[in-house]
């Protein structure tokens, strides 16, 4: 993998790659970080979750919530905590405190209005969540008022010839200049 002022760039060279590249991203993801996933159709953005998910702990088959548009998994607790004693909150999903894992895709959406309406906004930046976003450019003004608080990290997913995919993980929003993030 390459950095380059923060951005990161990796190729992927099939489906499997980009999963694994999904299970290691987890393990730097933190409760309230949301992911947005931009691609074409088809580019790897719902085996990119998968990854994430596995990476998280998720046991379930993850599948695109195309039409349900959200889907929330409950990450597993540890068997044992640090100490010995039964598990703990804080302990959870590697000391993260994280307890959800949501994913959310935005591709059939009618409008914003529909998101709030299955209460989306009640886990975007949630201290205990972790969400991935597939197609945010649909809700671009929704993104806009969940404030300065959540940790949003830009991914882009792009075709690369073949089976493989160039994945681009941009710095969080909140860590650009404003005039930055209003042209993102």
């Amino acid at each position: 993998m390459s950095t380059r002022q923060n951005n990161q760039k990796i190729i992927t060279k099939n489906e499997k790659e980009t999963f694994a590249f999904g299970a290691a991203l987890a393990r730097k993801l933190r409760g309230g970080d949301i992911l947005l996933l931009y691609g074409e159709l088809g580019a790897g953005k719902t085996a990119l979750v998968k990854g994430i998910a596995a990476g998280l702990g998720v046991k379930e088959k993850i599948t695109s919530p195309t039409f349900a548009l959200m889907n929330v998994y409950l990450l597993p607790p540890p068997s044992k905590s640090p100490s010995g004693r039964p598990p703990h909150q804080k302990f959870w999903c590697g000391g993260r405190g994280t307890q959800k894992f949501v994913h959310i895709d935005t591709y059939r959406l009618k409008n914003e209005h529909e998101l709030v309406e299955i209460g989306a906004l009640d886990y975007l930046g949630r201290p205990d969540t972790i969400c991935a976003i597939e197609w945010p450019e649909k809700i671009k003004e929704l993104l806009k008022n969940i404030g300065q608080g959540p940790k949003i990290i830009t991914v882009r997913i792009e075709y690369a010839g073949g089976n493989k995919r160039k994945i681009h993980i941009l710095p969080p929003l909140s860590s650009l200049p404003k005039q930055v993030r209003d042209r993102l």
